[in-house]
């Protein structure tokens, strides 16, 4: 069978190099207790992440494995995620494996991605929308 056209995916970080990007390669695992990465632009992760994640574009690659939830603007999965994805797009690419809930208003799923979990509509911007002041989370840990 064909694979699904990409056009109907939403663009990924990965695949536009005219956007900066921070990039957590596949040499670099982060873990550790209560960790929250913030990410005010796009955040591609190639490696691993124990802990939660806030960015307006997130992208898992295939090599990269989350731990966490994961909330952004747009989120594109190639990779594993254990955790919940709250997102406005949230599209599972065909190699994406899922273990957790989606909070979304807009999901797209390839063919081929694994996702055991539940999904559900935002029933407004504060059930996705990620918190991209650092302060924020600062705070909230004290």
């Amino acid at each position: 069978m064909k694979p699904p056209s990409r056009d109907f995916l939403p663009s990924s970080p990965m695949m536009t190099p005219s956007k900066p990007a921070s990039v957590i390669g596949p040499d670099l695992a982060i873990v550790g207790q209560k960790i929250t990465l913030v990410c005010q632009s796009a955040l591609v992760i190639a490696g691993e992440v124990s802990g939660d994640i806030h960015g307006d574009n997130v992208t898992v690659g295939e090599t990269g494995k989350v731990t966490g939830t994961v909330s952004a603007r747009n989120l594109s999965i190639h990779g594993e995620v254990n955790g919940q994805l709250r997102g406005e797009t949230v599209a599972l690419y065909a190699t994406a494996r899922i273990n957790g809930d989606i909070v979304q208003k807009n999901l797209v799923i390839a063919e081929g991605a694994q996702f055991d979990g539940r999904v559900r509509s935002a029933k407004d911007a504060s059930d996705w929308q990620p918190i991209l002041d650092a302060n924020t989370h600062r705070d909230a840990g004290a």
